[in-house]
């Protein structure tokens, strides 16, 4: 059930973003396409994480709470929500975003690290979770956002080659599809806001899901 709920929500996720999309707008408009986006979406992913609560966790394939891979998973984390909160501000990809000129400007910040922070945010999150949880389910529900992320951004490159053309074709030669890890001291003061915002998401992380996350493994018995 679980493989059959995330092959739900990333199919109608890349149908309803891509080939679905401009017919959809054309018949409900941009506010009601967004919202007939969203439930669908919603329900899809719900149903995934439903399942996934009620798969196995066993056998793992390594241990996950091993130190290794728990420090890179907390790392991965981190950088995903520094990421995450960079592609917030001037992303030329976020939809309505005003592109015109864009082939005049050089990167800066987390451009400077890849074109797509924030569907490389995505896919460092589901990289670390599979790190902590290598398990069937994780693998299928945290490798279904990952590949969500990778063909997603592919997708975008596409479409928005086909909007802007030329403008476009240049941002992609001047900005990497993949992270550059060395490029990340770029996020600046993006590091400072991430940190708040990482000790406060692993902590709910256990608080509500009731599974230890980042630093928080070492407190689970308070």
């Amino acid at each position: 059930m679980l493989a059959v709920g995330m092959s739900a929500f990333v199919g109608t996720h890349l149908l309803m973003s891509h080939p679905l999309r401009a017919g959809m707008v054309r018949q409900f408009g941009q506010g009601g396409f967004l919202g007939i986006y969203s439930l669908i979406s919603l329900v899809a992913f719900s149903g995934a994480v439903i399942a996934f609560g009620k798969a196995s966790s066993s056998p793992q394939l390594w241990e996950g709470q091993a130190v290794v891979p728990w420090v890179l998973a907390s790392v991965l984390t981190l950088v995903a929500t520094a990421l995450f909160l960079a592609s917030l501000a001037g992303n030329p990809a976020l939809a309505g975003t005003d592109v015109a000129g864009l082939s005049t400007r050089l990167p800066h910040g987390a451009f400077k690290v890849t074109r797509h922070p924030m569907m490389s945010a995505f896919t460092l999150w589901g990289v670390a979770h599979i790190l902590v949880a290598p398990n069937a389910r994780t693998l299928i529900l945290a490798g279904g956002m990952i590949a969500l992320a990778v063909i997603g951004s592919r997708g975008q490159d596409a479409k928005k080659v086909a909007l802007h053309g030329q403008d476009w074709r240049v941002w992609m030669k001047r900005t990497n599809f993949l992270p550059n890890p060395a490029a990340l001291g770029h996020l600046g003061l993006y590091w400072l806001g991430a940190v708040p915002v990482w000790l406060l998401l692993t902590w709910l992380h256990l608080k509500m899901a009731l599974i230890p996350a980042g630093i928080w493994v070492w407190f689970e018995a308070y």
